[in-house]
């Protein structure tokens, strides 16, 4: 066992290396903000063969994101050199990469204008991912605050995602549905949704709260390209009862079908195999765009 083992505490959460601003598992600071206040960001990206999927996504995302916040990311080319080094050699991996203001310079909210911290976790890959016969569901019973100065952010503040998957301990469920409190459907704990109504698609708008998830951009992007229309709407409890058919997405398992929701019997038809056709072609360009361009892209 070697001393990153030792500090990463190996085998915990199945914790395979981490590094904070580039350097192998250096201990974060008691002060830090992201520790007091969850005041950061965080992305969870795939690890295919060495490479990260959909990794523009995911570096646009949190670009986006520390704008909005204020945090003073390093060199953007810099830090996806770190992403890729620490996925290189990796068949299948998870990297998930916080950034956080740092150290507090002062007791309270205030903030300063140091640089932000990365710490950048390598896990273990999860066994299954695949789902293509749909999976579980069941419907939350907590209601997400409606804040817009945070939505689409996937912030660290995660507290309204922990109550809400404390609610279950089935683990045959997949997820669960979330509303907000003007009762508007958002998302589920850890996935974007999408419903066929019609044969039309449609994703609840987030302008109000949930996180804008990757896999979810790049959802949309294959349906375009793929002459699919999806249309972002405000979506509510009638609207889910009558999807014909029910996709969750998630940037670590892709697309997923709803077989039962809430002991509800759905069946993945014609849209949703099209959706995911499109979507495999989408991520298998975005790894032949990888395999070409190499690490420096």
């Amino acid at each position: 066992m070697t001393a990153i083992d030792i500090l990463c505490g190996r085998g915990s959460a199945g914790v395979l290396a981490a590094w904070v601003d580039g350097k192998p598992c250096r201990e974060v600071s008691v002060l830090d903000r992201g520790l007091h206040f969850g005041d950061g960001l965080f992305e969870t990206m795939a690890v295919r063969n060495g490479a990260i999927r959909l990794v523009d996504l995911h570096l646009a995302r949190l670009q986006r994101g520390c704008a909005r916040l204020g945090l003073r990311l390093p060199d953007a080319r810099g830090v996806l050199e770190q992403w890729r080094r620490a996925a290189a050699g990796r068949e299948r991996a998870v990297l998930k990469v916080l950034v956080t203001r740092g150290p507090a310079v002062r007791r309270g909210y205030a903030t300063g204008d140091a640089p932000a911290t990365q710490v950048m976790l390598l896990y273990e890959a999860p066994a299954d991912e695949g789902a293509a016969d749909g999976v579980r569901v069941r419907l939350g019973i907590l209601r997400l605050g409606e804040n817009p100065a945070l939505a689409g952010l996937k912030h660290c503040n995660r507290l309204e995602q922990v109550l809400a998957r404390r609610e279950w301990d089935d683990l045959r469920i997949a997820d669960s549905l979330l509303f907000s409190s003007t009762g508007a459907l958002i998302s589920g704990t850890m996935t974007n949704v999408f419903l066929v109504k019609d044969s039309r698609v449609l994703t609840p708008r987030l302008d109000r709260c949930g996180v804008a998830g990757v896999m979810r951009a790049a959802v949309m992007e294959a349906c375009a390209q793929g002459r699919v229309a999806v249309v972002e709407t405000r979506l509510t409890a009638a609207d889910l009862d009558a999807a014909q058919e029910i996709l969750l997405t998630n940037a670590l398992t892709g697309v997923r079908p709803v077989s039962d929701l809430a002991g509800r019997t759905l069946t993945p038809g014609r849209v949703t195999r099209q959706v995911q056709e499109l979507l495999a072609a989408r991520l298998a360009a975005d790894t032949a765009g990888v395999a070409d361009t190499g690490a420096s892209r």
